[in-house]
């Protein structure tokens, strides 16, 4: 069977010349199968206790476990209110092995029954309560935030050419504070501070900042923690420095991975 014999058996569009292959999680050892098969099982039981989960949730977090590294797709159980877009996504996914679904399908998929398994959108005690928050919570008092907003002292003693290079490149690399990839490491991993970029637009940046007009600046977030907050300082100094008319922070409405950065984690920020 050829992999366009799959693709039209799932439901997916043949690939055509000069088309990437579909990213699967059926090769061990590579990065895709790693995820589905270390991080996300260690994910769910670090879930599990890091919340005080009743009985009905720890049995829907043990099943979801078990499907994940023995079962098949499952489809998501009971009445949800995003049913009709998971099932136009599925593409004859669900009812198959993880490995042989599209990588970045299985993630979002499998995030989406984590959601499902504490009950984030089910009536009762755990609705709307991120199941994240405590890591997010440990990370934000840690010894690597100290860090970072004592290297936010210096400052003041700066030009204000390199202020603004200065907090637009510690907002940059924040990214490295990824913290799905930490926990799945099984603890903070700092890393190098890259210096080098493939492609540096800050000066079309500052041009548009420092127009005619006061600039109204979209901010579009990532993760919480480690990775907000130099975010939160860039926009301080937009706001407050560059004359910015308004910065528009945009967060993602549910924690759906695990670092995303949810309204709440705005203002455990603002508080830190």
């Amino acid at each position: 069977m050829t992999d366009d014999d799959v693709r039209r058996r799932s439901g997916e569009p043949a690939v055509t010349s000069g088309d990437p292959p579909v990213i699967r999680s059926d090769v061990p050892g590579s990065f895709p199968w790693s995820v589905l098969h270390n991080r996300h099982p260690a994910l769910i039981r670090k879930v599990g206790d890091a919340t005080p989960y009743g009985p009905d949730r720890r049995r829907a977090l043990d099943l979801l476990l078990r499907e994940i590294t023995d079962g098949v797709i499952g489809p998501l159980e009971g009445t949800v209110h995003d049913r009709g877009l998971w099932e136009s996504w599925d593409r004859g996914h669900v009812g198959g092995r993880w490995d042989d679904a599209p990588f970045l399908w299985a993630e979002s998929y499998f995030y989406r029954k984590l959601l499902a398994a504490v009950g984030y959108f089910d009536p009762g005690p755990w609705r709307g309560i991120d199941p994240f928050e405590p890591f997010k919570r440990a990370e934000l008092l840690g010894k690597g935030v100290d860090a970072e907003l004592r290297a936010l002292d210096g400052l003041p003693a700066m030009s204000a050419e390199e202020q603004a290079q200065t907090l637009l490149q510690r907002a940059l690399w924040g990214n490295q504070a990824d913290l799905g990839f930490r926990l799945s490491a099984g603890g903070a991993h700092d890393g190098d501070r890259t210096t080098g970029l493939p492609a540096d637009d800050s000066d079309l940046l500052w041009s548009a900042v420092d127009g005619p007009r006061p600039a109204r600046i979209c901010f579009v977030a990532d993760n919480a923690g480690g990775e907000l907050l130099p975010d939160l300082a860039l926009i301080d100094h937009l706001l407050h420095a560059r004359g910015a008319r308004e910065v528009l922070l945009h967060v993602k409405p549910v924690p759906y991975y695990v670092s995303d950065a949810v309204p709440a984690d705005v203002i455990a920020c603002v508080r830190r």
